[in-house]
């Protein structure tokens, strides 16, 4: 174990969990199409519970989870300034995260019982597990102010367990993870709060000359507005799963979707606002707010599915959001400025590509050429995160090369020489 939690992937955070999420990206989505093209030996697995419902699942506690993972293991020490989680407990929370995404190969063909018992254990172990990482310093923190970030955790536990036990006893497993849904936007608006004021009023790039002076911007995520938008997230989630499709719901998607584009008034501060990752981050609200309001409308009787609004969530929101943080966090907590080569946009592009190609599917879902569409959009996901991995995988999975241990930030232009040497890498 020493050999292990010596390597560079255990400095920090975000190293393992970011990599998982880009090679779950990759690997989830690639089975998936493999499986709606009818390949017979991906159509010969029948995971617990069906395709869809592991679909659905992975994407969520797998490839979502891992990004959450490793944001809050590196965002956490940094907000409360508490103590980096050592490499011997990073390995352990890994490892769970791994072994969960390999239980459903064995599950498919052991008992039902033990092969939900197997896929619960591991699941809600890792869950619990991050949770027990983080709450003791977000709990010591005197003000407390991110506290949100184990709530969250704690409801996200709870709906696992809720999803395990539906597929158990072979109730509604779907209807959990559409809960888990809502709470995975409320962390995207939670997280984007404070990273957009970094990014937005240039922060992160404090040691570059020749920017502008963050005073300049001023830009502020004001709490009423996100707090409004994670109370509208919150009430659709909680109602939907109670009444399921209605016009009642349909209602509170919408109010969801008003909330999210009230909130997006912050952002408005002028020419900073077309700063590319200020802009990436911006368009991932905008994800969040059509999600909702492609929901609700479905649920009035437009011409399209509610899970054409549900993907523009998960693959534009979820996706361009994981996506970001994972190119902010992971270079500056690597020691590096962030990269301003051309494909982080036109991977950004990709991604808000897939989740439109994968809504507008939805319209047509009974024509042949809808699939032509899904696997276009799924394609279009996957090459976004491979060009994650071919420009980042070196990042997370080698030493540091600036002298510096750890989670530590880049050195700005006047702690050293060394700091402008790696600025463009």
């Amino acid at each position: 174990m020493k050999r292990w939690t010596t390597h560079p992937v255990f400095l920090c955070g975000f190293r393992p969990f970011f990599f998982f999420s880009g090679i779950a990206a990759c690997a989830l989505m690639g089975w998936w199409l493999l499986s709606l093209s009818g390949v017979p030996a991906v159509a010969a697995w029948q995971p617990s519970g069906g395709p869809m419902l592991w679909h659905a699942c992975e994407l969520i506690l797998g490839f979502g989870m891992a990004a959450v993972a490793g944001f809050l293991l590196t965002a956490v020490p940094e907000f409360t300034g508490s103590e980096p989680q050592p490499a011997s407990r990073l390995l352990c929370v890994a490892v769970l995260w791994l072994l969960a995404r390999l239980a459903w190969l064995p599950a498919a063909w052991l008992p039902w019982g033990v092969g939900i018992g197997l896929l619960a254990t591991l699941n809600l172990g890792f869950t619990a597990g991050l949770l027990a990482l983080l709450l003791p310093a977000l709990w010591r923190d005197r003000t407390r102010r991110h506290l949100s970030f184990g709530w969250a955790l704690l409801a996200m536990l709870a709906v696992e367990a809720g999803f395990f036990l539906a597929l158990y006893r072979h109730g509604d497993p779907m209807a959990w993870l559409l809960l888990a849904i809502g709470l995975m936007m409320v962390l995207i608006v939670i997280a984007g709060s404070r990273i957009s004021m970094n990014v937005v009023n240039r922060l992160v790039e404090a040691g570059r000359p020749g920017l502008a002076d963050h005073e300049t911007v001023g830009y502020l995520a004001r709490p009423p507005r996100r707090n409004f938008a994670v109370f509208c997230i919150c009430l659709f989630s909680g109602v939907e799963f109670l009444k399921g499709h209605d016009l009642v719901t349909g209602w509170l998607a919408l109010a969801a979707a008003a909330a999210m584009f009230n909130l997006l008034n912050d952002w408005h501060v002028g020419r900073a606002l077309l700063y590319r990752w200020a802009l990436i981050l911006y368009a991932g609200y905008w994800l969040v707010a059509l999600g909702y309001a492609g929901i609700g409308l479905a649920m009035l009787g437009a011409p399209w599915t509610p899970s054409s609004g549900r993907h523009l969530l998960l693959v534009g929101a979820m996706g361009l959001s994981i996506f970001t943080v994972m190119n902010i966090a992971g270079r500056i907590h690597a020691g590096l400025w962030l990269d301003d080569r051309r494909w982080v946009p036109l991977a950004a592009a990709m991604l808000v590509l897939a989740a439109l190609l994968r809504w507008l599917a939805g319209w047509f879902a009974m024509a042949q050429w809808s699939a032509m569409l899904l696997l276009v959009a799924g394609l279009l996901w996957m090459a976004a995160f491979a060009l994650y991995l071919c420009f980042s995988a070196a990042i997370l999975l080698q030493p540091r090369t600036d002298g510096q241990q750890g989670c530590a930030e880049p050195l700005t232009d006047a702690q050293g020489p060394q700091a402008i040497a790696h600025r463009h890498r």
